[in-house]
C-alpha cells in the first residue's frame, strides 16, 4: 500500500475521500441503478398481502330501567383503566374466540390457513426422514390457529379505550371479512357472558328472597306482640301513649300556671290601687269592664247637667241637689262593682292554684308510666331493628331479582363495547410497497457504495493525512512525517533541500585498516557510526553511482536503519529500481502541489526502506518550489534514521541549494570514474566549502592522495 506506515497520528482528508467517490460516480451510479431494478422486480414478484382493519371502543353499556344502573356503571367505568383494556386485548387474542370464528368463516377450507394440508415433496421427505414433525399430525383449528395468530394484530390505541384489530390476507374481502367477524364474535360473548351472570343472579335470589320474607313476617309478628303485651300503644312514628300523654300534661300545667299567675298578678294590683286610693278606672280589668263604662258614661252626664245648672241655679236648688245625689249613687256603683272585679279575678286565682295542683299530680303519676314504657321500649326498639334490617335486604333482594328477571331476555344485556370502525375491503396491498422498497434498495446501495470506497481510500492510505510524528516507524514501513508549518500548505507536502559539511571520524587505530576502503559496507558503517541524519549522494558516473546509492540505501534498511531515498536524479534510476510503478507520484509532483505529503512516499520493492520517487510532472515548473524542499527534509530527518538525498551528476553549485542543513554529509558515488576526475570532483566541493567528502566507488581500493580529505 503507498502512503504512511507505522503508527502514526493520521488526520482523514475528508476532500480526498469525496474525490475518490466522484471518480468513480459511474460505477456508484451502476450499482444504485442495478439494486433498484433487482429491488422493484423482487417486489413485484412477490404476492400482495391486504390488511383490513376494525376498531372497537370498550365502554360500559348498561340498560337504562334500572334503578341501580349508575351504581352499576360507575363499577364498569373503574374496570376499564389501562389494565382493564389490555386484559380486553387479550380477550380478542385468546384461542377460544379465533377458533369460533374460523368455525363461523369455515376458515380450515382455505390453503392460506391451512398450508400443511397440502405438503410439498420436500416436507415428505423431511418427515420421512425425522428430521420435521409431521404437521398432519395437529387438529386443523389448530394448523389453521397458527396460521391465524400469525397474521393477526390485536392493540390498544395509545391513550383511549380504543382497541384495534388488525388482519393480513391474500384475499383483499377475507382481510375485511375477518376483523369484523371477530368484532362481533368478541360483543357476543361479552354479552352472553353478562346473560349468564344475570341468570345465576336469578336463580340465586329466588330461594333467598322466599327465605326472607318468612324471617321479616316473623320479625314484625313479633313486635306487635312485644307492643300489645307491654301496653306501648303507638302515637305517633316516634312516641308512645304514655310518652305522648305525659307531653300534653306537661304543656298544660305550663299553660294552667301561667294564666293563674296572670290573675294573681292582676288582682293584687288592683287591690294596692284601692288601697292607696288611686282612681281604679286606670286599671286594665275596670277600664274593659262593660260596667263600668256604662256607669262612668252615666257619671259624665250627671256632671255635665250640674255643671250647666250651676250657672242658673243656686246650690240650694232641688234641682241641683237631685243631680248630685244621683251622681253619688253612680260613684257607690262604680266602687261596688269594682270590688266585684277584684274578687273575680281572686276566685279565677284560686281556681288556677286548684287546677295546677291536680296537673302536677296527673304529671307524676304518667312519669312513672313513662319511666316504666321506656324500660320496656328498649326490648321493642331492638325487635323492631331485627324487623327493619330484614325488611330492607328483602327489599334490596327484590330489586335486585326484577333487575336480574328483567336482564335475561335477549338483547337486554349489551356488551361493554361497540364498533366505532369496521373494515372495509381494502384497496391497495400492505405489502410490499414497490417504491418504498426500491428507494430504500436504491440508498441502500448508494450508501454502501459509498462506504466501501471510503474504507478502500481509508485501508489504502490514500484518505490520511499524518498530523503527528512517532519516535520510530516501525520496519518496513514508511516514516510518518510531522506536520508541515502553514507557509507551504499552499503546495501540498512541498520539499525542502538543506545540506552542511559531515563532521570528521574519530580516526583511531580500529579503522585505520579500511583507510582506503571506497565500498558500499565501509560507508554504510560510516553514516550508522557517526549518526548521520541527512545524505547528499552526488553521482558524476550517471545510473551507475545511482544505482550504488540504491544499495546503499537497501543495505543500511537491512540492518534495521530507517531510511527514505529522494530520487532528485534527471533520469530517475532510483525510481526505476526501487519503486512499483514509474508513474507514482513523487518530488516533482510535491513541489507542484499536486499530491499530498502522504501520497508522495512509497515502499522499496526488495527492502524495507522507503523512496520518494521522481515523479511524472513538469522538472522545470517543479524546480521553482525547490526552496520550500528544506522543510520536508527537516520533516524526513525527524521521523527516519537517515535521509539520503540522490542528486545525479548534480555539481557543487547545484548541491550547494540542497545541502544546507548542518551535519549534511556529501557522498560522492563513483564506481566507474577515474581518480583525476575524483579529484576534481574533490577539488570542486572543497572551493565550494565542503571539508568532508566521502568517497563511495561500490569496492575497496585506494583512494587519491588529497589533503584533508577523509574516505571511509
Amino acid at each position: 500500500m503507498s502512503g504512511i506506515g507505522g503508527q502514526q497520528d493520521v488526520d482523514i482528508d475528508l476532500g480526498g475521500l469525496f474525490r475518490a467517490i466522484w471518480q468513480r460516480r459511474v460505477r456508484v451510479l451502476l450499482a444504485t441503478v442495478g439494486a433498484a431494478a433487482v429491488a422493484f422486480g423482487a417486489a413485484k414478484m412477490v404476492a400482495p398481502d391486504y390488511e383490513g382493519e376494525t376498531r372497537v371502543l370498550i365502554e360500559s353499556r348498561e340498560p337504562e330501567f334500572s334503578g341501580a344502573n349508575q351504581v352499576s356503571q360507575n363499577g364498569s367505568d373503574r374496570m376499564f383503566d389501562e389494565s382493564g383494556i389490555l386484559s380486553q386485548v387479550q380477550v380478542l387474542r385468546s384461542a377460544d374466540l379465533i377458533k369460533q370464528v374460523a368455525r363461523n368463516m369455515k376458515l380450515h377450507e382455505l390453503d392460506e390457513f391451512d398450508p400443511s394440508a397440502r405438503p410439498s415433496a420436500a416436507s415428505d421427505l423431511l418427515v420421512m426422514l425425522g428430521l420435521k414433525k409431521n404437521p398432519l399430525d395437529l387438529p386443523p383449528e389448530e394448523r389453521v390457529l397458527k396460521e391465524f395468530e400469525e397474521k393477526l394484530q390485536v392493540y390498544q390505541v395509545e391513550k383511549s379505550r380504543v382497541i384495534t384489530i388488525a388482519f393480513t390476507s391474500k384475499d383483499a374481502k377475507l382481510a375485511a371479512a375477518i376483523p369484523n367477524e371477530m368484532a362481533n364474535v368478541y360483543l357476543s360473548l361479552q354479552s352472553g357472558a353478562k346473560l349468564d351472570s344475570n341468570s345465576e343472579a336469578s336463580r340465586w335470589l329466588e330461594p333467598e328472597i322466599a327465605n326472607l320474607r318468612e324471617k321479616v313476617r316473623e320479625a314484625e309478628a313479633k313486635v306487635a306482640l312485644y307492643r300489645a303485651e307491654s301496653g306501648l300503644l303507638a302515637a305517633g312514628e316516634t312516641q308512645n301513649f304514655a310518652t305522648r300523654q305525659l307531653t300534653d300534661i306537661s304543656t298544660e300545667l305550663a299553660r294552667v300556671r301561667s294564666e293563674r299567675a296572670n290573675t294573681a298578678a292582676r288582682a293584687e294590683g288592683m287591690r294596692t290601687a284601692l288601697a292607696d286610693g288611686r282612681p281604679a278606672d286606670t286599671l286594665a280589668d275596670i277600664v274593659g269592664s262593660p260596667m263600668i263604662q256604662r256607669l262612668k258614661e252615666n257619671r259624665a252626664n250627671v256632671q255635665a247637667q250640674i255643671a250647666d245648672l250651676s250657672t242658673a241655679l243656686l246650690d240650694g236648688h232641688p234641682r241641683l241637689k237631685g243631680l248630685k245625689s244621683q251622681l253619688e249613687g253612680i260613684e257607690g256603683a262604680i266602687r261596688s262593682e269594682t270590688r266585684k272585679i277584684l274578687a273575680s279575678l281572686e276566685n279565677e286565682a284560686k281556681v288556677g292554684q286548684l287546677r295546677e295542683q291536680q296537673l302536677v299530680q296527673q304529671m307524676n303519676t304518667l312519669k312513672a308510666q313513662s319511666a316504666q314504657a321506656g324500660e320496656e321500649e328498649v326490648g321493642l326498639r331492638a325487635l323492631e331493628r331485627e324487623a327493619t334490617a330484614q325488611r330492607q335486604l328483602l327489599e334490596t333482594y327484590l330489586a335486585r331479582y326484577r333487575e336480574a328477571t328483567s336482564r335475561t331476555v335477549a338483547n337486554a344485556t349489551p356488551a361493554d363495547g361497540r364498533v366505532i370502525s369496521r373494515a372495509v375491503v381494502p384497496t391497495s396491498q400492505s405489502f410490499p410497497k414497490v417504491l418504498p422498497i426500491t428507494i430504500v434498495a436504491a440508498f441502500a446501495s448508494l450508501l454502501v457504495s459509498c462506504v466501501v470506497i471510503m474504507l478502500g481510500e481509508l485501508f489504502s492510505g490514500r484518505a490520511l493525512r499524518p498530523v503527528s510524528v512517532p519516535e520510530a516507524p516501525a520496519p518496513g514501513q514508511p516514516a510518518e512525517i510531522p506536520p508541515v508549518p502553514s507557509v507551504v500548505e499552499e503546495i501540498p507536502a512541498p520539499v525542502l533541500f538543506a545540506a552542511e559539511p559531515a563532521p570528521e571520524d574519530n580516526g583511531d587505530d580500529e579503522n585505520a585498516a579500511s583507510k582506503h576502503d571506497f565500498s558500499i559496507e565501509s560507508v554504510a558503517e560510516h553514516l550508522r557510526a557517526n549518526g548521520v541524519r541527512i545524505a547528499v549522494s552526488v553521482s558524476p558516473g550517471g545510473d551507475e553511482g545511482s544505482t550504488a546509492t540504491v544499495m546503499l540505501a537497501r543495505l543500511l534498511a537491512e540492518d534495521e536503519q530507517k531510511v527514505v531515498l529522494i530520487d532528485l536524479s534527471g533520469s530517475a534510476c532510483p525510481t526505476r529500481l526501487m519503486a512499483q510503478s514509474r508513474d507514482l507520484a513523487g518530488v516533482t509532483n510535491l513541489l507542484m502541489g499536486e499530491v499530498a505529503f502522504s501520497e508522495s512516499i512509497h515502499s522499496d520493492r526488495l527492502s524495507e526502506a522507503h523512496i520518494i520517487p521522481h515523479g511524472d510532472a513538469d522538472p522545470h515548473a517543479a524546480m521553482r518550489g525547490i526552496d520550500r524542499l528544506q522543510i520536508i527534509i527537516d520533516a524526513l530527518a525527524n521521523a527516519y534514521d537517515l535521509v539520503l538525498i540522490e542528486c545525479g551528476s548534480a555539481d557543487a553549485e547545484a548541491v550547494a541549494k540542497v545541502a544546507r542543513h548542518e551535519g549534511t554529509e556529501i557522498i560522492l558515488s563513483a564506481p566507474s570514474i577515474s581518480d583525476d576526475e575524483i579529484v576534481e570532483m574533490l577539488m570542486s566541493f572543497g572551493e565550494a566549502g565542503y571539508r568532508d567528502v566521502v568517497l563511495m566507488t561500490g569496492k575497496g581500493q585506494d583512494g587519491p592522495d588529497f589533503p584533508d580529505r577523509r574516505a571511509a
